[in-house]
């Protein structure tokens, strides 16, 4: 173990965070060069099964079911996922809870100690904000005494930080369009660098129903164990209940007459699907039961993912920021039936694909209320009202109107409430930094202004 005796530097959780953002020039430096020298200097080994998920859209979902199920079954289990809602600690679980801040001081300590440089090696590496807090995170469940590890890619994957540990199960979700500056503008390209963290005689299971070439090339390429959904196990379902098998060539398990996993959504089968071929190709040294499974899916949490908060008017949460995951969203809304008036408290990244974003849910909305978010990537609530003045479906005639622009999500939510009758609906989508801003508190309990004694 390192010396981690260093002069004075942070000494809360708070203090870290600020310490992270203020080392390295750029926010987001893809590469796994500095990351994996630092890794390195600290000794980092997982020495548990580990699981990695990798993905568009969807991991944030299959990381909760895995992790449910693992935890059904009396594993200690370790998660890392990103970003956070609410708070940092949210990144980090430990048997199912949240780490707990003191817990993660010591590992922050440590890295720095590694970063600066000893011994032989004393050249200092510089470090971003992510890669920081992602080993120090990996050294923080590295000690934790983990049956198994669910890891999460932040971003692409082959250049990810979270890549620097040899997975025993790649899971790749479903892959869109998006963070196209930087990992290319095709499906092929994403999926390529989704791809990145498969590894020779592993398996890697695929949950996308139509996988870009790139990921099954790149399967082939170094030797991985592929598992595709609708060829290697399928699954099929009714309004009431669903099922799921694999192929005989992977021993033919099944399972029948299972209730719909308790994340609400269109496409919780798929992901779902996905993390029962990721327990089957790793049940040689993970056994699960079946009473496991079911009792992990419809245990399983994850807070702002289509999350309806019951009350007048109903509030609907949902961390869809790109094409994809606005169009699952918008189905969804669709789904929940009729409502008279649609609000939304929309704000984003202003490299998003907005026009896109927009195409299928602005005609769900009747008003929306835009918010400023507190990153400099994020565009701002009043140039957000352009991007929608000018889409078609704000065009004369069409019913989409901006209500207002505000500082933060809160406030657009605020105005939202007070704007809305007892029936209506209220949905806060686009960044997860939107979602969790109107979380800060806990999660709101709404009620119409004319109900209130």
């Amino acid at each position: 173990m390192l010396n981690i005796d260093l002069p004075p530097h942070p000494q809360t959780l708070s203090e870290w965070l600020a310490h992270c953002e203020r080392l390295h020039p750029v926010t987001i430096d893809m590469g796994l060069e500095r990351v994996q020298r630092v890794a390195q200097r600290m000794g980092l080994a997982m020495g548990c099964p580990v699981i990695t998920v990798a993905g568009t859209n969807g991991k944030g979902s299959t990381c909760a079911m895995l992790e449910a199920i693992y935890t059904q079954s009396g594993y200690r289990t370790g998660l890392y996922t990103s970003p956070h809602l609410v708070n940092f600690e949210e990144r980090c679980r430990i048997a199912g809870e949240p780490v707990a801040t003191q817990d993660l001081l010591p590992a922050f300590a440590e890295v720095e100690a590694a970063r600066k440089g000893q011994g032989a090696d004393q050249e200092e590496v510089s470090l971003s904000y992510f890669e920081f807090t992602t080993l120090a995170i990996l050294r923080t469940l590295s000690r934790s005494g983990l049956d198994v590890a669910i890891l999460e890619v932040g971003l692409g994957g082959r250049l990810d930080a979270v890549n620097i540990i040899d997975t025993d199960c790649a899971v790749i979700t479903c892959i869109a369009m998006d963070h196209m500056a930087l990992l290319g503008n095709t499906r092929e390209a994403i999926g390529y660098e989704k791809a990145g963290i498969m590894r020779t005689g592993r398996p890697v299971v695929v949950s996308d129903p139509v996988p870009p070439q790139s990921v099954l090339d790149r399967a082939l390429e170094v030797g991985a164990d592929l598992w595709r959904l609708g060829k290697d196990f399928h699954f099929a379902g009714d309004q009431q209940q669903w099922g799921w098998a694999m192929h005989p060539s992977h021993g033919g398990r099944r399972y029948a007459g299972l209730a719909y996993p308790a994340l609400r959504g269109a496409n919780q089968l798929v992901n779902a699907s996905g993390v029962l071929g990721a327990v089957e190709a790793l049940r040689s040294r993970l056994p699960v039961t079946a009473q496991a499974v079911r009792n992990g899916l419809s245990l399983v949490e994850l807070p702002g993912r289509f999350q309806i908060v019951p009350g007048t008017p109903t509030l609907v949460l949902d961390v869809a920021h790109n094409p994809h995951s606005v169009a699952a969203l918008a189905e969804n809304l669709d789904a929940m039936g009729y409502y008279p008036t649609t609000h939304a408290v929309f704000g984003a990244m202003a490299d998003k694909d907005l026009p896109a974003m927009l195409e299928r849910i602005a005609p769900l909305i009747d008003h929306w209320h835009l918010t400023d978010l507190p990153l400099e990537r994020a565009i701002k609530a009043d140039a957000l009202a352009q991007v929608l003045d000018g889409h078609p479906a704000t065009a004369p005639g069409g019913k989409t109107r901006v209500a207002g622009c505000h500082a933060s999500p809160m406030a657009a939510l605020r105005a939202a409430v007070a704007q809305a009758d007892p029936a209506d609906r209220i949905v806060v989508f686009g960044s997860f930094f939107t979602v969790g801003g109107v979380l800060q508190d806990g999660v709101p309990r709404m009620s119409a202004k004319h109900l209130v004694s």
